[in-house]
């Protein structure tokens, strides 16, 4: 399922998408560039995994440190996590010789915002967070374990969004926080459920509530 814009605001960003494709020349991507992360499921196969998952009360915080989830490292070549998902879910990116990007555009799927130009602009959130894995199974984990899910640009644990939803959303679940976007409401819950599921981590009963209430209702 492909995010569209809300329609609230689309009289307006028609009038300024006309000015700018007469002033400048400059026309709006099409929603087709509206990139997703790999790896989200059906809606179906969301809910069998949502089904299987284990229903606990979170951990404690006791212990956490981000450090003990290694982010950001190399993943293919020299080519770091970070640098990997901006390139992958990024459109017209140009890369220096050190895999960075230095140009592109990219579309924040929480806030349904494109980012021109400047990379250090949009930030690469993990769906699940890290401080969220470990409260629900990862402090259990190995070291080698964690870094693997802090850096899986495989799956959809690794979403591009702007500073500001990010820090909004925070280490919430999605019975505390869903995106501003209500056109990716499904895709969040899809992708945040197979991420748990992929990993083995549980969910707290209010969680649980709340994804299954955005398969009903949203997909």
């Amino acid at each position: 399922m492909s995010p569209t814009p809300r329609p609230r605001h689309g009289t307006l960003a028609a009038v300024a998408a006309a000015i700018l494709l007469v002033v400048l020349g400059w026309a709006p991507p099409a929603s087709a560039d509206h990139t997703l992360p790999p790896g989200i499921p059906s809606t179906s196969a969301a809910q069998s995994q949502l089904d299987s998952l284990t229903v606990a009360p979170k951990g404690a915080q006791s212990g956490y440190d981000r450090s003990l989830f290694p982010h950001w490292v190399d993943v293919q070549g020299d080519c770091s996590a970070r640098q990997v998902v901006l390139l992958r879910d990024g459109h017209d990116v140009v890369t220096d010789t050190d895999c960075q990007p230095t140009s592109g555009r990219w579309w924040s799927a929480f806030d349904d915002t494109w980012v021109y130009e400047d990379p250090s602009r949009i930030s690469v959130d993990h769906m699940v967070p890290l401080s969220e894995a470990w409260k629900t199974g990862a402090r259990h984990w190995s070291t080698s374990e964690r870094r693997a899910f802090a850096n899986d640009v495989d799956s959809s644990q690794l979403w591009l969004a702007t500073p500001s939803s990010n820090s909004d959303k925070g280490d919430d679940d999605p019975s505390a926080w869903m995106p501003p976007n209500t056109a990716v409401h499904c895709d969040y819950a899809k992708s945040w459920i197979t991420v748990k599921y992929r990993y083995d981590l549980t969910v707290t009963s209010a969680e649980r509530s709340a994804l299954q209430n955005t398969i009903d209702t949203r997909c």
